[in-house]
């Protein structure tokens, strides 16, 4: 399981939503700055500073073909990730995280005590 550090760097890093559209488009083919420019509709270098910030997060895999950079989507960080999430949220998170150190309880009023 990711250290909550990095599930929390990985789940910022997907929260701009031309990243996610980034990582889509590699899923299945490996495509260069160019092409995912013109695929996105904005500039190469727009795209080339997401791509450094989706590689700082270790969900892309450069690779050098000639005079081109490809990029590809790393799929076990992917999966470790979703993965991580189901524990960290999912019915089992209670047992894998321990018990809140700050129980919360209601009052006589229904107003939360902690």
């Amino acid at each position: 399981m990711m250290h909550p550090l990095e599930l929390a760097k990985i789940s910022k890093c997907l929260s701009v939503e031309t990243r996610i559209r980034l990582l889509r488009l590699i899923k299945d083919q490996s495509l260069c700055v160019g092409a995912l420019a013109k695929r996105l509709g904005i500039t190469p270098g727009a795209v080339s500073q997401h791509l450094r910030v989706l590689k700082a997060a270790d969900l892309i895999i450069p690779e050098k073909r000639g005079y081109f950079m490809h990029y590809q989507i790393n799929q076990r960080v992917i999966d470790r990730w979703v993965c991580s999430l189901s524990q960290a949220f999912g019915r089992e998170a209670g047992r894998e995280y321990g018990e809140r150190i700050f129980p919360i309880s209601l009052d006589s009023k229904g107003e939360k005590n902690v």
